[in-house]
C-alpha cells in the first residue's frame, strides 16, 4: 500500500524537516449536533441560545431562541422538555435545566418589553392559517418573517387554541399566553376571531389566498359506550376545561370521577380539586402503563388526587358508577375479571382522547384522511396543491412543542412553494455523544430546582404551580451546559499542542490548524472537553 503523501515528501523539499511531514492522520475541527438540539420537536438551537445566556446576554439568547420558537414563556411552562432526557450532562450528574432557563428568558422578555423583529420586505403573497393555536400561530410568525401577508381564521373567541382551552391556568397563566400571542400579532398578522372556516376551498377563493396552512386543534372529546341513566351527569374533559375559561363554571358536585390515564385526565382531576371536589381517576391499566407524564402524576398525587388502577366503568347511574376490576394477562393487557363494585359519583368526566373537526375539508380533491387525521407529504402539503397541514390535524404526537415545530416546518415549505422552489433541510450533522466528551474538565454543579407553590394553595387556587428561576439561578443553570460537540474557545487545544500547530483566530472566530507543523499526535482531540475535534486519515 502506498504511504500517505505527508510522509513521502522529497527530502530536499522545504516541508521535509517540518513535523507535519510525519503525519498519517490529521485533526479537524467540526460542529457536532448536540443531543438536546436533535431531540427538540420545535427544532430549537438549544445550545446556541444557552451560549448567550451563560454569558449573561439574555436578550441575545432570547432573540436566538425566537428564531425558531416565538413562545419561550409558554414553552418554559408546558413543554415536556424531552431535550433534558437526551442531555449528556445527565450521565455526569443531572441534565441541564433547559426548560427552566427558557422559562426565565421568556419571562424576562415580557418584563423588559422585547419585541420580535418585523419582516424586512413584502413578498406580495397572502397565506391563510386556520386555527390560532400553537401550530397555527407558529406558522403565522415564520411566514410573516418570510415577508408574506398572513391572515389567521380562528373559530373561537380568543387566541391560543388548545393551549387556552386544554391547559389549565395553574400550568399556563392566561396573561403569559395572551402576551406571547399578541407579540406575533404585532408583526402584522391579521387575526379573525369567531370565524369558523366551513369550506377551505371557498374561503381561499373568496379571500384570494395563495396558500393555506390548516392547524385546527383536537377540540372534540371522544366518548365511550357507557350506559347511563337520564339523570347521570356525564361530560367530556375538553368541554369541562373549555368551560373553565368562561364565567359560568360547571357544576360537578363533590364526588367527581375522571375516566382516563393521559395528561388531560390529570389536568381535569387537578382542576376539580381546585373547585372543591374530591376527584378520583379510574384507569384500566397500571401506573407503569399510564400515558400521562410521571411528573404530572406525581404532582397530582401530592395534591391528594386518588387513582383507582386496573378498573373500567361499566355503567353510570344518577349518583354512582358500576366499576369492573381488570387483571393483566401474560402480555400485559387488561382483561375483565367479572368482579364488580359500586362507587359514589356526582359526575363522570371522560378523558379518553380528542378528535379534530375535519368538516372544512369536505369535497377537497386529492386530499386524504385516514384514522381521523390528514395525510401529508414530507413537505407537509396535503394531496391538494397549496394546502398544507400540521399540529393535531396530522399523524404525530399531540403536544404544544410538536405543534410549534410543525408550524415552523410548514412555513419553510410554504415559502418555498410560493416561490416555485423546494425547501431542502440541511444535512444533519454527526451527533455529539457522551463518549466524545472529556468530562473531567467540568466542575460538579448540581441542578437548580424550580420552586413549587405550597400544597395548600395548590389545592385551593388556580395560581401557577411551578415557579421560575431568578437571574442568578438561571445564569448558573445555563453555565452547566457542556457545549457538546461545539467549540467554546477554552484554549485547551492551543495550550496542549506540542508543535504550536494551533492558531488562534480571535474571539468568536475559533482556531485553525497549521498542518505544516501538526504531526497528528491527537493530543488536541484527547484534551478537547466538548468533542469538537476529530482525527481523519490523510488521503492516500
Amino acid at each position: 500500500m502506498d504511504k500517505p503523501f505527508a510522509i513521502t515528501l522529497d527530502p530536499g523539499s522545504s516541508l521535509a524537516n517540518r513535523t507535519g511531514s510525519w503525519r498519517t492522520s490529521r485533526p479537524v475541527y467540526l460542529d457536532r449536533l448536540p443531543p438536546c438540539n436533535k431531540q427538540c420537536p420545535a427544532g430549537e438551537d438549544i445550545q446556541g441560545w444557552l451560549f448567550h445566556a451563560e454569558s449573561g446576554d439574555y436578550e441575545s439568547a432570547w432573540r436566538h431562541l425566537t428564531k425558531d420558537n416565538p413562545f419561550p414563556a409558554i414553552m418554559g411552562r408546558v413543554c415536556y422538555h424531552t431535550c433534558e432526557g437526551a442531555c449528556n450532562r445527565g450521565r455526569l450528574d443531572e441534565a441541564v435545566g433547559i426548560n427552566s432557563v427558557e422559562h426565565f428568558l421568556g419571562d424576562e422578555a415580557l418584563k423588559r418589553g422585547w419585541k420580535l423583529t418585523p419582516p424586512a420586505s413584502d413578498s406580495g403573497k397572502h397565506v391563510l392559517v386556520v386555527g390560532a393555536g400553537p401550530s397555527g400561530m407558529s406558522a403565522a410568525y415564520h411566514l410573516r418573517r418570510f415577508g408574506h401577508r398572513v391572515t389567521v381564521y380562528e373559530a373561537g373567541p380568543l387566541l391560543g387554541g388548545m393551549m387556552r382551552f386544554g391547559i389549565p391556568k395553574y400550568r399556563l397563566p392566561r396573561d403569559i399566553l395572551e402576551a406571547e400571542m399578541q407579540r406575533v400579532v404585532e408583526l402584522g398578522v391579521t387575526v379573525k376571531l369567531n370565524n369558523k372556516v366551513e369550506n377551505i376551498l371557498d374561503t381561499m377563493r373568496e379571500g384570494k389566498f395563495d396558500a393555506a396552512f390548516l392547524a385546527v386543534g383536537a377540540h372534540i372529546g371522544k366518548r365511550a359506550m357507557i350506559p347511563a341513566g337520564d339523570a347521570a351527569k356525564v361530560i367530556d374533559a375538553i368541554s369541562l376545561l373549555r368551560s373553565m375559561e368562561g364565567e359560568d363554571k360547571p357544576m360537578l358536585g363533590r364526588r367527581v370521577v375522571v375516566y382516563g390515564g393521559g395528561n388531560t385526565a390529570i389536568d381535569v382531576a387537578r382542576t376539580a380539586k381546585r373547585m372543591g371536589a374530591e376527584p378520583l381517576i379510574v384507569y384500566r391499566r397500571t401506573r407503569e402503563k399510564m400515558p400521562a407524564h410521571d411528573f404530572e402524576v406525581e404532582e397530582a398525587m401530592q395534591e391528594g388526587i386518588m387513582v383507582k388502577w386496573l378498573s373500567t366503568i361499566k355503567q353510570a347511574h344518577e349518583s354512582s358508577l358500576t366499576i369492573e376490576k381488570m387483571a393483566l394477562d401474560s402480555k400485559g393487557f387488561p382483561q375483565p375479571t367479572g368482579e364488580f363494585e359500586t362507587i359514589e359519583a356526582d359526575s363522570l368526566v371522560l378523558a379518553l382522547g380528542q378528535d379534530v373537526d375535519l368538516g372544512l375539508l369536505e369535497g377537497v380533491p386529492g386530499l386524504q384522511v385516514s384514522d381521523g387525521v390528514v395525510q401529508v407529504g414530507a413537505n407537509m402539503m396535503t394531496g391538494h396543491p397549496g394546502i398544507f397541514a400540521g399540529g393535531d390535524m396530522v399523524p404525530a404526537e399531540r403536544n404544544v412543542t410538536v405543534g410549534i415545530g410543525h408550524g415552523k416546518q410548514a412555513a419553510r415549505h410554504i415559502d418555498a412553494w410560493l416561490r416555485d422552489e423546494e425547501y431542502t433541510p440541511p444535512p444533519q450533522r454527526e451527533v455529539a455523544v457522551f463518549e466524545n466528551l472529556n468530562t473531567w474538565y467540568y466542575a460538579d454543579a448540581p441542578k437548580t430546582v424550580r420552586p413549587m407553590l405550597d400544597i395548600i394553595r395548590r389545592q385551593s387556587t388556580f395560581d401557577e404551580v411551578q415557579g421560575g428561576l431568578d437571574e442568578s439561578n438561571a445564569l448558573f443553570e445555563a453555565r452547566r451546559c457542556l457545549s457538546c460537540g461545539n467549540c467554546f474557545e477554552c484554549d485547551n487545544c492551543y495550550g496542549v499542542c506540542p508543535d504550536n500547530a494551533v492558531i488562534k483566530l480571535g474571539p468568536g472566530k475559533r482556531f485553525q490548524f497549521n498542518y505544516d507543523y501538526c504531526k497528528g499526535c491527537g493530543m488536541c482531540v484527547a484534551e478537547c472537553p466538548c468533542g469538537a475535534i476529530k482525527m481523519e486519515a490523510e488521503e492516500i
